[in-house]
């Protein structure tokens, strides 16, 4: 396989050549057909975040097709295609994890930060944190809902019902829960840093009903915000 590591924060990835990666008991291995770039993964490359995996395989809004299953799986099989997300695996054992609270787990591992990730032509994922896909759509344009579209629509659930919803700042995330809240029939009111007028003006194209500077008031009172 091939794949893009990162060796030491803050400087280029390098293209490896690796032996092909295998499934323990309770993995599987995704062929990778597309990956996107999270602010996140550039947090793990310029050493933003602490005590990373090295050397490591970054990138976890992952797309791809699975082509190896391990013998303890019987959720997933073959050629099914799938996604693989930030989190990817946890103890199963502590408090959280027991009251469905995987996210607040005590010992996790992140896909492309504590474990390799998706900027390869092979990867290998804990098969509970896989989720399958649809046969439709396409692979680069669904690789973004693996975190920008988990978190914000997390987000949007949490937030209530409210009609009037604001988005403080308007990047992966809030730009496709931006068109969600709009197909649900809400109106969204954008907020950007100050004088980000491309980024107002890509929000109101997306239906916004209104977006200005996050220093701004919004022009009628919101019933819920997402930050």
């Amino acid at each position: 396989m091939q794949a893009m590591v990162l060796e030491r924060p803050g400087e280029p990835l390098k293209l490896v050549e690796r032996a092909d990666p295998r499934p323990g008991d309770a993995e599987v291995r995704v062929r990778v057909t597309a990956c996107g770039v999270c602010r996140t993964d550039l947090h793990v490359v310029d050493g933003e975040l602490p005590n990373p995996k090295l050397p490591i395989v970054p990138g976890h809004e992952i797309v791809g097709t699975i082509d190896l299953v391990g013998k303890r799986v019987d959720s997933l099989a073959a050629g099914m295609r799938v996604g693989i997300p930030w989190l990817g695996h946890t103890c199963g054992h502590c408090r959280y994890c027991r009251e469905g609270r995987e996210n607040l787990c005590d010992h996790p591992l992140f896909t492309g930060y504590t474990r390799d990730g998706g900027f390869a032509t092979h990867t290998v994922a804990d098969a509970r944190y896989v989720f399958r896909l649809p046969e439709s759509g396409e692979d680069v344009a669904t690789a973004p809902m693996l975190c920008a579209g988990l978190i914000g629509w997390r987000s949007l659930r949490i937030a209530g019902e409210g009609k009037k919803i604001g988005l403080y700042g308007f990047g992966a995330a809030a730009h496709i829960i931006a068109q969600v809240a709009r197909w649900q029939g809400r109106e969204v009111y954008a907020f950007t840093r100050p004088g980000d007028v491309a980024v107002q003006a890509f929000a109101r194209k997306l239906g916004a009903s209104w977006a200005g500077s996050s220093e701004e008031k919004p022009p009628e009172p919101l019933d819920s915000a997402v930050i």
